[in-house]
């Protein structure tokens, strides 16, 4: 709050909100701590203890959103991030902490930055969710559990620091054990009997006795590779070696498991907290560096990092196992099929690649279904493609209706008028005759011509059944070259 009204940075003030018709402060300034307020006081007797105390009321939902976009940013210390409400982050730093050259230099710089950016900070790293959680909270401001430790740390925390309800804590406080060290050397056994099974399962979570799952803000892609940088990158050339060292370990990877790559994003975080990315894809799955980083290459341009980037991320969400086939077409034997892969994929990464596309042959009579789309696009034919007899360059979609004009029944057109102007026919051939098949018959058949206009254009066109007293329908179906 105080970042988005920097006028209130300078003076003592709360967030409040209406609980059971009454105001409750549920976060205080650094400022307002110092004259004896503290989240939980009535709004009432914070004003009589300060009454220029400024108060605003706590926007719903707010603080969750908040956590969900900081655990977002979090993503640059650690692909698993993961929100823990009302007021934490969980990260697991599992092979993170040497980027940053080791655990007390991870803090620290976790910790700076949030701090930076006016969050007051209590973070701890341990073995176990619950022996960070208990040391962020309840031990010192910043706090390294070594290995193996965890048993001897939490015995001088109090007993909240497990995450117990309410009703425990009080019965561990009446029998006057208000300290972990007090019980957690008892058998599980004996406090499952006198506290039930929520006090055993805290202390097997915190000791690593029993798994603790967390829900990610973000699933961890499983092929991803991150560079970090000891010192801010701001220049091309330095983003260009970062991409390129991420593409050969990730296409190293891929080599070793026998899979290429579809669709890969490469995330570049900035040191002010925000975060450019560039994407590509290809038609087949690929792992060459050299073509993979010609994808990318136009685009790097189009990244912003300012004061520089700090970490760098390559992840590819879609790969598909590669056969012996899409394999060679990187090989020297396949040299077409490979300069033609290579094309699609540049192209495709200038334009939508839904805007490129591969056409099939299929058997069906009528033109406009005697084809489809070929999905993927390196899809083999069943069929090979009719050759025997002309047909046009460009194949409208559907026949488009035009007047005709004809001197006999089973003559080509003399001319015709199409989107209101008119064509004289000098040349024409036909008819070619084309029915549906049988067990689809759902209307009549056609005699297709080709015409030549005065002007040399050519037109494939058709009369739509025969005549019977009544004036037929022609269509215009295609163009030629």
């Amino acid at each position: 709050m105080a970042r988005r009204h920097p006028e209130f940075r300078a003076s003592p003030f709360v967030l409040a909100s209406r609980r059971h018709g009454r105001m409750v402060i549920d976060a205080v300034s650094k400022k307002a701590a110092q004259k004896g307020i503290h989240t939980g006081m009535v709004l009432a007797d914070c004003k009589a203890l300060f009454p220029k105390l400024e108060v605003m009321e706590t926007e719903a939902g707010r603080a969750e959103k908040l956590l969900q976009a900081l655990a977002e940013w979090a993503i640059r210390y650690t692909p698993f991030a993961a929100v823990d409400l009302p007021d934490g982050l969980v990260l697991n730093s599992s092979g993170c902490t040497h980027l940053w050259g080791g655990e007390a230099a991870y803090l620290e710089h976790i910790s700076t930055k949030l701090g930076s950016y006016g969050y007051t900070v209590q973070i701890a790293i341990a073995d176990t969710v619950a022996t960070a959680w208990a040391v962020a909270r309840f031990g010192s401001h910043r706090a390294i559990v070594n290995p193996g430790q965890q048993r001897q740390v939490l015995k001088s925390l109090p007993a909240a620091a497990l995450r117990l309800d309410v009703t425990i804590l009080a019965r561990l406080k009446k029998l006057g054990m208000q300290q972990i060290g007090s019980f957690i050397d008892m058998p599980p056994s004996v406090l499952r009997r006198r506290f039930g099974q929520e006090l055993p399962k805290r202390i097997s979570q915190a000791l690593g006795r029993e798994i603790e799952l967390m829900v990610p803000v973000k699933p961890v892609e499983p092929y991803q590779e991150r560079l970090s940088s000891m010192e801010p990158i701001a220049s091309n050339t330095g983003i260009t070696i970062a991409l390129k060292k991420l593409l050969d370990t990730l296409c190293n990877r891929f080599e070793s498991e026998g899979i290429g790559l579809r669709q890969c994003i490469f995330r570049a975080y900035r040191v002010d907290g925000a975060l450019q990315q560039i994407s590509i894809g290809t038609g087949h799955p690929s792992r060459n560096v050299n073509h993979l980083f010609r994808l990318f290459e136009h685009k790097i341009a189009t990244l912003e990092p300012a004061l520089g980037f700090e970490l760098f991320v390559l992840e590819a969400p879609k790969v598909e196992k590669m056969t012996r086939e899409q394999a060679a077409l990187w090989d020297a034997a396949s040299q077409n099929d490979r300069k033609v892969a290579e094309l699609l994929d540049r192209v495709a990464a200038k334009v939508n690649p839904s805007n490129i596309s591969r056409y099939l042959p299929v058997e069906h009579h009528w033109p406009e279904r005697s084809m489809k789309r070929a999905t993927p696009i390196w899809e083999k034919p069943a069929t090979g493609w009719r050759s025997d007899l002309p047909r046009p360059v460009h194949l409208l979609p559907l026949p488009e209706a035009i007047e005709v004009t004809a001197l006999l029944p089973d003559y080509p057109p003399m001319l015709f008028l199409y989107k209101r102007q008119r064509y004289t026919v000098v040349k024409a051939d036909g008819p070619e005759r084309i029915e549906q098949e049988w067990w689809l018959s759902d209307g009549l058949y056609r005699d297709y011509y080709t015409v030549e206009d005065e002007n040399g254009a050519r037109y494939w066109m058709f009369r739509s059944g025969p005549y019977d007293g009544e004036r037929p329908k022609w269509f215009l179906h295609g163009f030629f070259a």
